[in-house]
């Protein structure tokens, strides 16, 4: 059954003088096979945010949160230069990646109406879907400790009545339309995609944008080239690498219990296993919620952040055997040590397919599974030879191969950066050698000295080695969390930022 709804309207005149209507609401409910989506015309916007200060004050968000943003875009050659606004907020997309990758299952999408919702009494403020999401829209806050998003204003929609944002344009650029999710998702994949539809994005934006009708070839956003570095998010700094070095040393431990070492091998795993132990209390405080941490565990078939918090919680509990085992020297000791080995192995690949988002092209990819086993390889036998578990020649020798791997991993990652074609790759490579190139560089020589110099040259100099090793690790991650450049929400819509990104 249809149902009316209100038409809010604006009057455009055409060039030829004509005067007609362009209504702001459908009129009517989705049917079968249909959901609502915004549309956006940038021919209209006058870049006045009118639409920002209508949805936070709906919603209640202080200035600094902006569930709907508006940026400029700029083209052309003086004197015939070109500026434009592009206004978005949630797109409520076909395959939303936010609801995918959420470990407590906060998102959830309308059957009826296609909105995409965010449950604040399920989010556990984990933030992983501000990664996920292609155009950055679920918003953190961290005075309520959740995340927040656009929701077309749903309660505004169930009365009749269109959202803030709809209402507040004085323009009428912002309205709501009704869409045929079979034909969106065609003209989505279709080899020539049409003006202002999304290209090349996986989670299949619904917004509609009507581009200007001139648009300059070079028509890209204002601040495309103006990068700074992200938050470092030192809670996930100090959980990553530790639990890294904590499965390097459990696994190097129980190398060396394979090979007939025996001395020193009990305290070494009792330490290993309190640095995971006191990894792990540390990632709660990454959580707006972390009494809620809990939830994390629900989503585990579906979301990397669920298997991380399983694997490792598994990884504790047997490492927690595995260090009583050799401390007592219980026979099977070495079986509860394989056990171990491979949950970390999997926490840890686990922990990097987290970051492997497509938002954030500097951590897409392979080299990011291969940095955060290194970072193990490297930790691992340093550790161990720290607490006099093994021969410290040997122990020296591994940690200094893992150390070359991790280097030359540096410069690979680096090099990547500086020839891609993306805006974003090259916007991490402007940062790494600009603003945070002496961060860079500090990492290199504290990972060349603890990892290779000092244990090759001073084999007995182990502690020195694993606090200097440790400090350029830690480094490494932080470059890692505040060096990574986001994808721009315009990329999918206009070709010159597309090619950019």
């Amino acid at each position: 059954m249809s149902v009316a709804l209100p038409l809010l309207a604006r009057a455009t005149r055409s060039p030829s003088g004509f005067s007609y209507v362009t209504p702001r609401m459908p009129g009517r409910i989705p049917g079968r096979g249909e959901q609502y989506r915004f549309h956006f015309d940038m021919r209209a916007c006058i870049g006045c945010k009118c639409c920002v200060v209508a949805c936070n004050e709906q919603n209640g968000n202080p200035a600094a949160i902006n569930w709907r943003r508006v940026g400029e875009i700029e083209g052309g050659f003086f004197p015939h230069a070109t500026r434009s606004f592009l206004s978005m907020g949630c797109n409520h997309c076909l395959e939303p990646t936010c609801l995918s990758g959420c470990p407590v299952d906060a998102y959830s999408k309308d059957p009826a109406t296609g909105i995409v919702q965010h449950s604040a009494d399920a989010c556990i403020g984990c933030q992983y879907c501000t990664w996920n999401c292609s155009y950055g829209v679920p918003q953190y806050n961290p005075e309520r400790g959740v995340v927040g998003k656009c929701d077309m204003c749903h309660g505004r929609l169930s009365l009749g009545q269109s959202p803030a944002c709809v209402t507040a344009c004085p323009e009428g650029a912002i309205r709501i339309e009704v869409v045929a999710i079979d034909e969106w998702r065609a003209a989505a994949h279709a080899d020539t995609p049409a003006p202002g539809v999304p290209v090349a994005d996986g989670s299949l934006s619904t917004t509609r944008i009507t581009l200007p009708a001139e648009t300059p070839p070079n028509a890209r956003p204002r601040d495309i080239t103006h990068v700074a570095p992200a938050d470092p998010h030192w809670s996930l700094i100090v959980m990553t690498v530790l639990t890294q070095l904590s499965v390097g040393a459990l696994v190097t431990i129980w190398v060396l219990q394979l090979v007939g070492a025996s001395s020193g091998l009990g305290p070494a795993a009792l330490l290993s296993f309190g640095v995971g132990g006191l990894a792990l209390a540390a990632a709660t405080f990454h959580l707006g919620r972390p009494v809620y941490a809990y939830r994390a565990l629900r989503m585990w078939r579906r979301s990397w952040l669920s298997r991380e918090v399983l694997l490792f919680a598994c990884f504790s509990a047997v490492a927690a055997l595995y260090a009583a085992a050799l401390w007592l020297q219980v026979p099977g000791g070495a079986v509860i040590g394989a056990v171990t080995a491979m949950l970390g192995i999997a926490g840890v690949t686990a922990s990097a397919c987290i970051y492997r988002v497509p938002s954030r092209p500097a951590w897409n990819t392979p080299l990011t599974l291969v940095q955060f086993h290194l970072t193990a390889g490297v930790l691992g036998p340093l550790c161990a030879a720290a607490v006099g578990a093994g021969r410290a020649r040997w122990l020296a020798v591994a940690a200094a191969a893992m150390g070359g791997g991790q280097l030359l991993l540096l410069a690979v990652r680096f090099l990547r950066c500086t020839s891609a074609d993306g805006l974003e790759l090259r916007g991490t490579a402007r940062l790494l050698s600009t603003v945070l190139a002496s961060r860079l560089l500090a990492r290199g020589v504290l990972l060349a000295t603890g990892a290779i110099a000092l244990p090759l040259t001073l084999p007995d100099a182990s502690v020195a080695a694993l606090i200097l090793a440790l400090g350029g690790e830690i480094l490494g991650r932080h470059l890692f969390f505040v060096s990574v450049v986001p994808t721009h929400l315009a990329a999918p819509y206009l070709p010159a930022a597309r090619e950019a990104a």
